[in-house]
């Protein structure tokens, strides 16, 4: 296969898709997001054994524990996979919305419609929900798509491209309009990230190599997020009992995902009564925790922290841990060291709750809840095609308008400039 010639073909497919797709009717987007939930929903079955193939597969390459994690699939997240495409369904047509419009002192109106990005490309590893959750989306927003899935997750994202081919063809729109990459050669992901003629933007979803890459060879705007080293600070008004729920479900709930927490602050007046509590819940559940000074004296059991472990995103069962003075100290360490992604305080104060959402630079803060809750689904987004923490028209978890621009539209009556 020359895979040049194989790339560029699929860009020329999806440009013209992109068109179509663009003047397609809220109908016929949502009846096929609809169609393809309900086929997930049908070949249940079909869509675990294949699973059960990369799965072994990874397993016999060695895969770690936190990509293997990434590419399992239950029928829970089957499940999930297809009631996101249908909230992406249910919620309102972003394509043609005006907004702003207002009179100028020429009479003209001016305003801004929504409109497609155009073709978004999209590299991804392990995940193979990735590719339901991108195609939904992208369909939707009436954009086209070409999915470049990792060769761990083959079987699973070719399986679930052939229900996807065939929603689109009983909508009646173009099955160019959602593309897997057949091959597995990585030259295919050199080739999508430099085709300005034909792809919009790109979105990485995978490790920080592959993102780090993607972002420094990439001739085509990247949505991206390096990692997502989360902080948890509990402050010292915090609620005891809601302290110990958040920091358990931040940390331990699922290790290898980028809303994990992998550091928790401490407010020093109130260390000594509630960090050996937070340690022996993190301890019992299989979690090292790497402390500063203070901190190893309250929990023996701690090693010291690095620098470098402050900076760490772990994908593991490690969290390190400050006792930090109180709130501009717990702030300006976040700030420091996260990869603004989110953030969470533990509070009772709404004075500190409100200067923690203000003050703290990342793409999601929260006030009592726990960092897990950074996702599309959970926001009301349907889905998400990717978390962007870099500070453009997209920050956050990525669902509809984030693959969506605006145009200025002009509305007159005959009006001449003067």
């Amino acid at each position: 296969m020359n895979i040049k010639e194989y790339m560029q073909r699929l860009g020329v497919q999806a440009r013209a898709a992109s068109r179509l797709m663009a003047k397609a009717d809220t109908n016929a987007r949502n009846q096929v997001l609809l169609v393809i939930a309900g086929s997930i929903r049908r070949d249940k079955d079909t869509l675990l054994a294949a699973n059960r193939a990369d799965m072994e597969t990874a397993r016999a390459a060695g895969m770690d524990a936190a990509m293997l994690d990434r590419l399992a699939l239950s029928e829970k997240s089957i499940a999930t996979m297809a009631e996101g495409l249908e909230q992406i369904a249910q919620l309102p047509d972003p394509i043609g919305e005006i907004t702003d419009l207002k009179y100028r002192p020429s009479g003209i109106q001016v305003g801004r419609m929504r409109v497609p990005l155009g073709v978004i490309g999209i590299i991804y590893e392990a995940r193979p929900n990735v590719t339901v959750d991108a195609a939904g989306l992208c369909l939707k927003s009436g954009n086209a798509c070409i999915l470049r899935g990792g060769s761990e997750a083959i079987k699973c994202n070719q399986a679930l491209a052939a229900l996807v081919k065939a929603g689109l063809r009983a909508a009646g729109l173009p099955e160019a309009a959602v593309q897997v990459v057949e091959t597995t050669d990585r030259a295919a992901v050199g080739e999508l990230i430099t085709m300005k003629n034909y792809v919009d933007v790109i979105v990485p979803r995978g490790g920080k190599g592959l993102i780090e890459r993607i972002s420094s060879e990439a001739r085509i705007p990247v949505i991206k997020h390096l990692d997502g080293n989360c902080h948890v600070y509990v402050d010292d008004e915090a609620d005891a009992d809601k302290a110990l729920s958040i920091v358990e479900n931040s940390k331990t709930q699922r290790l290898g995902t980028c809303n994990t927490a992998e550091s928790l602050l401490v407010a020093r007046s109130v260390a000594a009564a509630m960090l050996p509590k937070l340690a022996d819940m993190l301890i019992a559940g299989g979690v090292e925790i790497r402390g500063c000074d203070e901190t190893r004296k309250l929990v023996p059991q701690a090693r010291a922290a690095t620098e470098e472990d402050y900076y760490t995103e772990y994908l593991a069962a490690i969290i390190s841990v400050k006792v930090v003075a109180g709130l501009d100290e717990a702030i300006e360490h976040i700030n420091k060291y996260s990869s603004q992604h989110t953030e969470a305080i533990v509070t009772e104060n709404y004075t500190k709750a409100r200067r923690f959402l203000r003050e703290v630079d990342s793409s999601s803060v929260m006030v009592n809840a726990s960092t897990r809750f950074a996702d599309g689904f959970e926001y009301g987004l349907g889905a998400e095609i990717g978390i962007s923490t870099d500070k453009i028209h997209a920050r956050g978890p990525v669902g509809l308008e984030g693959l969506t621009s605006q145009k200025y539209v002009v509305l007159g009556d005959g009006q001449v400039r003067s």
